[in-house]
């Protein structure tokens, strides 16, 4: 298992959307939302993604298919 930490920024077509359920239900990661700012038009959310290592991999190309910018904050912790 690893954890990453990311930002994620949804533009606003997004923003609406429920990406980080999906994220959950069909790649199977665990989501950990620390921080999170969502306006009506923006939104950008820090969030830990928690898996075996290429499911992470899988959920962080998955995100960026979706149109949503991915930026890794350079923790990743293996357990």
């Amino acid at each position: 298992m690893i954890g990453v930490r990311v930002r994620l920024t949804f533009p606003d077509e997004l923003v609406r959307q429920p990406i980080v359920a999906r994220l959950v239900s069909e790649l199977g990661v665990v989501a950990n939302i620390r921080r999170a700012d969502v306006s009506e038009h923006e939104g950008w959310m820090i969030c830990e993604l928690d898996g075996d290592p290429e499911t992470v991999d899988r959920a962080l190309d998955w995100l960026r298919s979706e149109g949503v910018q991915v930026d890794l904050l350079g923790d990743i912790v293996e357990s």
